[in-house]
């Protein structure tokens, strides 16, 4: 009987209720939360579902991201290997990949103006940094908590490993993903306080047709000129254009589709889980992802301002031409903030339809957060 019963004994010491504290029962919590949005609501639910998920792992097992050094018998956990795979920022640019292969550029290239919108847009991260060296963040950390204004998870995923923040990765990619999702409570406040129904009842000309030859040099073109004055970002902006490239050249179908969907769901799941793995309890309840948050929200509304307020310059300039709504979409959640520039539209007059030339932006949005990135990094050598 003693033998039954110290077996027994092992047994229940062995389950997490043991070795759980208040903090992971927490983010156990939070984790369930995020669920709920990703399945309920729908709130990019192919990244925050496997993000969430693997947040309720390591915070049920720890060791499942346990690196070989913490463990008896010298084997990391299963999600350790996944996480090495951002730290050497492959997973980001292979996602960059498959979203050049799924993106049209037509609409930027149709109308080149968007790229200034992108442009202003990227405002937000670099009021994000200097606001993050006052909160006590060092210049790296800093630079890799203001690239959340960018809402590109990825690239803040990208960034944090190049610039050694591995760290602060989790909290990071955590409000990256969390405000991409939120763009259709966050965004709208903002653009109605700052546009009147005037504006935002603007209908813009039909875009140009793009040529086949214009759509197959653009790629081509960007990777010269963006990588031969910022080389830090071929990572990136490469993988971007080169499954553009795959897409609009016509002749390589069969990477047009691995690149965009077989390739591009499995790099989510390796990525979702192990970015999700990184939230443990005592990682992830700290001042610093408090103030990670913050300045991310920080960045995010500053950058859809600039887009916003830009987007009135131009519509003073060209008499009328632009709808300001458009420059929120230069924030880079594709194709989420193009479809709240449409939306909000659309509230004020349901003919008006300006989802195309609000991906004009979007798309250079998602260049400009990399151009951002390549930035900080060739400032700190990296």
């Amino acid at each position: 009987m003693s033998y039954v019963g110290e077996t027994l004994s092992n047994l229940l010491h062995q389950t997490a209720f043991f070795n759980l504290t208040v903090g992971n029962y927490v983010m156990i919590a939070v984790a369930c939360f995020f669920l709920f949005l990703a399945i309920k609501k729908g709130y990019e639910p192919l990244l925050l579902l496997p993000i969430a998920f693997g947040m309720l792992l390591v915070n049920i097992y720890p060791d499942i991201i346990a690196s070989p050094e913490e463990t008896s018998n010298g084997v990391g956990g299963l999600l350790h290997y996944f996480y090495i795979l951002d730290e050497y920022s492959i997973l980001p640019s292979l996602i960059f990949m498959g979203v050049g292969a799924m993106t049209d550029f037509g609409p930027l290239i149709a109308n080149p103006i968007s790229f200034w919108l992108g442009a202003a847009a990227q405002i937000g991260i670099f009021t994000a940094y200097l606001l993050a060296i006052l909160f006590g963040f060092s210049d790296q950390a800093a630079a890799a908590v203001s690239i959340i204004g960018g809402a590109d998870g990825p690239t803040s995923i990208f960034l944090a490993g190049k610039l050694g923040q591995s760290a602060l990765m989790g909290p990071i990619a955590v409000a990256a993903y969390s405000y991409m999702s939120l763009v259709p409570i966050i965004q709208p406040p903002i653009m109605k306080l700052l546009t009147t129904k005037e504006e935002r009842s603007i209908k813009m000309a039909q875009l140009r047709p793009v040529s086949k030859l214009e759509k197959i040099l653009f790629p081509i073109v960007v990777t010269i000129i963006v990588c031969l004055i910022l080389p830090t970002t071929a990572p990136l902006v490469g993988m971007l254009m080169l499954g553009n490239l795959f897409k609009e050249s016509g002749v390589v179908n069969q990477l047009t589709e691995t690149a965009s969907n077989a390739l591009m769901y499995i790099v989510v799941i390796l990525l979702g889980t192990s970015v999700g793995a990184s939230t443990s309890a005592e990682a992830f309840i700290n001042w610093a992802t408090i103030k990670i948050v913050v300045l991310g929200l920080v960045a995010f509304v500053f950058g859809t301002a600039a887009g916003v307020l830009f987007g009135k310059i131009l519509c003073h300039i060209t008499h009328g031409k632009i709808n300001p709504l458009i420059g929120s979409a230069g924030v880079s959640a594709v194709p989420m903030a193009a479809r709240v520039s449409q939306k909000v539209g659309a509230e004020e007059d349901p003919t008006n339809f300006l989802l195309m030339h609000a991906m004009g932006p979007n798309v250079a949005g998602v260049i400009g957060t990399a151009v951002a990135a390549g930035v900080f990094m060739a400032i700190f050598g990296v």
